[in-house]
């Protein structure tokens, strides 16, 4: 194997770190398990990261980065508003059925990290609430009356599909709370 440019580490290792820690759970995984995964030296893993800690907050704003971007792709297609809200739906479909059905990551790593002060938490907090900020800005774009509520009780049909589509390990979910979204915007 030859050397990995300083450089290139970072991003090997933040991408052995997303398929690892998505698929095993982050407090499964240790540091070992990533270096090895992406073929650099731990030393290479702490000198980009300088803690798991720091490499699961690096990992949840890259998975969010990723998502922004399939959430943009998927609803620039549609200029009505209330389209790009259900188009959510469609990027939540895409994404988690890509993912083979662990669910969202960002629930995951919740569970995973209790104290509400802690850093992964933050990352969270800022995923769902930038989620939950494009629904808003789309409904009231739309006219919609109430869309702080709307944009509440979306987020709940959504994050309740997410669960329930690992559950059955199906997308059925998330058809069947995109006609749920399409009742509550046409009320």
């Amino acid at each position: 194997m030859g050397r990995t440019r300083p450089g290139d580490a970072r991003g090997k290792v933040l991408k052995a770190a997303s398929t690892l820690f998505y698929r095993d759970g982050i407090h499964v995984v240790g540091v070992d398990a990533v270096a090895a995964e992406a073929g650099v030296t731990k030393a290479a893993l702490y000198g980009n990261f300088g803690s798991k800690s720091r490499l699961v907050v690096a990992y949840l704003r890259e998975r969010d980065r990723a998502w922004q971007e399939q959430v943009d792709e998927i609803t620039a297609a549609h200029p009505d508003p209330r389209q790009r809200v259900l188009a959510v739906f469609d990027a939540y479909e895409e994404w988690l059925s890509r993912d083979g059905y662990r669910g969202c990551a960002f629930l995951n790593a919740t569970s995973e990290f209790p104290d509400p002060a802690d850093p992964v938490r933050e990352v969270v907090r800022h995923h769902k609430t930038a989620l939950h900020g494009y629904l808003r800005a789309q409904l009231a774009r739309a006219g919609a009356a109430g869309a702080d509520r709307l944009a509440d009780e979306l987020m709940l049909v959504l994050e309740g599909a997410a669960v329930q589509s690992v559950v059955a390990q199906d997308a059925g979910p998330f058809r069947t709370a995109k006609r749920l979204a399409t009742s509550m915007l046409a009320a």
